[in-house]
């Protein structure tokens, strides 16, 4: 096959969504199956706004372990012992999404005596802080091509450390680690032409 510049791919737009995990019971999350406009969150799911000019890193891993044989000098197959898939961001906006999830708790606003809101929110820093399970969406495109990854089950596995100084935005930097879906981490749509239809 020929070299192809138009087959080179840039990501100058796209967005991350975030949701509660699908629960399996009814009113819960439906993770997406279409590949969407490119700009509309998928129903159920919330835009975690803007990100570092870094954009958004998916990286997919297989560990695997050879197997050696006594007639062989070199493996004879590897086996899988471990697989993943990570989505790291770093996020600008200062937001309810990005600032619960980064701190791994809810925004709950204070009373006063009478029980009344006092317009200020607290948000209690567990020393043993819960899991939560969320999906993942990332989109992303280059004028008419699309694509669409889904993560339906994630956990936050890193976060970053906020520098609060003067010429500097804050930037909330995330791992998600994809869990397992019924034996999948996840799925891509995409409208792009990089299939090679048979004759």
């Amino acid at each position: 096959m020929a070299n192809d510049a138009k087959k080179v791919r840039f990501a100058p737009n796209g967005a991350l969504y975030v949701a509660p995990a699908p629960g399996g019971g009814a009113g819960g999350t439906t993770v997406p199956t279409t590949l969407g406009d490119g700009t509309t969150p998928p129903t159920g799911y919330k835009a975690f706004g803007y990100t570092d000019e870094g954009g958004v890193t998916l990286t997919p891993s297989v560990e695997t372990k050879p197997v050696a044989a006594w007639q062989s000098a070199v493996p004879i197959l590897y086996n899988v012992t471990s697989a993943a898939f990570s989505v790291k961001a770093s996020l600008l906006e200062t937001n309810e999404v990005t600032t619960e999830l980064f701190f791994g708790a809810e925004w709950v606003e204070v009373k006063d005596g009478q029980g009344a809101g006092t317009g200020v929110y607290r948000l209690d820093l567990a020393s043993t802080p819960n899991l939560k399970e969320i999906s993942l969406v990332v989109d992303w495109s280059q004028a008419s091509i699309r694509y669409r990854c889904v993560i339906p089950r994630a956990m936050i596995s890193d976060r970053g450390a906020i520098q609060l100084n003067r010429t500097e935005s804050n930037r909330y930097e995330l791992t998600m680690e994809a869990l397992d879906f019924n034996g999948n981490l996840g799925y891509l749509l995409t409208n792009d032409d990089i299939l090679t239809t048979a004759a």
